[in-house]
């Protein structure tokens, strides 16, 4: 979440940053809580001076009698005047109570309404109404060509009977995937070959975290309130199944004070993923391309503010030399601030070359988040030489998505025979060449 002195005291910078993202948050319930809240805080700080004040005049009352006693002199307690008095300042403490009771209600309406209003965009995000405006940053290889009348990948598969839509969807329900043979150790060569370059080549520790997470891990890092209906969650338990690694992998820090001789952290994670995809639809649903249970690895940083941009650049970088190393064309755009997700202050997305699609398709988000999920999930460091421990910046991307790279593997790999030659890199994993039709797994 946002800094509550935004809307106090940048309340232009704020609704600019709305109006750009074309977000419809209407701030006047926040505002017309908060002033409740700042007139009833008044209220309290009034009666606790009242209350303090008839405490030391107690005090100051019983002072004077003991040191009349000790010097001899004759002094009695006036009864009736402290009896006052602290009658007094238990109906002040009364009354403090019943206007504390009243706060709480208060405060929690103007967390619940805050957890809604997105992050603000960096000023180097494009500004733009939707992802057509999204400028492309750079691009890598050229798209494929082919000598042939390509397959799409959710044609290929099954042919080679190396993953199953149909039977999954006999399991589970539509837009499951059922992977076998050679695609079941493709997907887990793709997942160790990924995790072995980040953890190798790039300096990420590697983490296995859970994938069921309860309500506040989902609430740190922006997935909850907003986008409950997008999640699953346990009927029976305050746990949710994580749409992406980045939910419990940045809630291993969460109400922790980290040195900043330990910055930048840098994790990378393996988890199945669950969603919904409730506004999918069309093509966009046909094979692996969104699925409601797939698998990914992760990327996630903990760094200070000044770096995290930098660290952005790094770490989008890191995700695409997985793409280079697999040789899938690929480009960057970045996203504009109609497009931009909610906890994100910038965003570039990889988007691989799919022949089905004749066009790019996500494989990738990388953003930074700057201090937003770190204030929701109370992630601080403590700077050099010490001082007040400061909100650190967080950053996450995919490195990659599994099932995406798998479909843009089969697509750009495709012979003319109907195989799939296995990229170079993943050769030491698969222990083949190709996938063939009739070989078995």
């Amino acid at each position: 979440m946002l800094d509550f002195k935004t809307i106090r005291e940048e309340p232009g910078r704020l609704l600019e940053a709305l109006k750009a993202r074309g977000a419809k948050v209407d701030l006047d319930p926040i505002m017309g809580a908060d002033a409740r809240r700042r007139e009833l805080l008044g209220e309290i700080e009034s009666k606790r001076a009242d209350r303090n004040s008839a405490s030391e005049k107690v005090g100051q009352l019983m002072r004077e009698v003991g040191q009349a006693k000790k010097e001899g002199r004759s002094a009695e307690a006036p009864e009736a005047e402290v009896a006052a008095l602290k009658e007094t300042s238990g109906a002040l403490g009364e009354d403090i109570a019943l206007l504390e009771d009243r706060l709480r209600p208060i405060d929690e309406e103007i967390r619940n309404l805050w957890l809604l209003v997105p992050n603000i965009p960096h000023a180097s995000t494009p500004i733009g109404a939707d992802e057509t405006d999204n400028p492309t940053v750079r691009t890598w290889g050229e798209p494929t060509k082919f000598d042939f009348e390509p397959k799409a990948h959710w044609d290929i598969g099954p042919d080679l009977k190396i993953f199953d839509l149909d039977r999954a969807a006999k399991i589970a329900r539509a837009r499951f995937a059922l992977y076998m043979g050679a695609g079941a150790r493709l997907e887990r060569s793709l997942i160790n070959f990924m995790l072995d370059t980040h953890t190798r080549d790039h300096g990420y520790t590697e983490v296995f975290p859970p994938v069921l997470v309860n309500e506040a891990s989902m609430t740190g890092t922006g997935q909850l309130p907003k986008f409950a209906e997008d999640l699953f969650k346990c009927a029976n338990d305050d746990l949710w199944l994580i749409p992406t690694a980045e939910v419990p992998v940045t809630n291993i820090h969460r109400d922790e004070i980290i040195p900043s001789e330990e910055l930048p952290i840098k994790y990378t994670a393996y988890t199945p993923c669950f969603r919904r995809e409730a506004g999918a639809h069309g093509r966009e649903t046909r094979g692996l391309i969104r699925q409601h249970q797939f698998n990914k690895v992760e990327l996630v940083k903990f760094v200070e503010p000044e770096t995290s941009y930098d660290e952005l650049e790094a770490l989008t970088k890191d995700a695409e030399k997985i793409l280079q190393a697999l040789k899938l064309p690929y480009r960057i755009i970045s996203l504009c601030t109609g497009d931009l997700g909610f906890s994100a202050a910038k965003t570039y997305d990889i988007e691989v070359w799919m022949p089905s699609y004749n066009g790019y398709k996500e494989i990738s988000s990388c953003s930074n988040f700057e201090n937003f999920q770190a204030r929701r999930a109370n992630i601080r460091y403590r700077p050099v030489g010490g001082g007040k421990p400061q909100f650190v910046h967080t950053l996450n991307g995919s490195g990659l998505a599994i099932g995406r790279t798998f479909a843009a593997i089969l697509e750009n790999y495709q012979q003319p025979d109907g195989s799939v030659v296995i990229p170079e890199a993943l050769r030491p994993y698969m222990g083949v060449e190709k996938i063939e039709r009739g070989r078995p797994g």
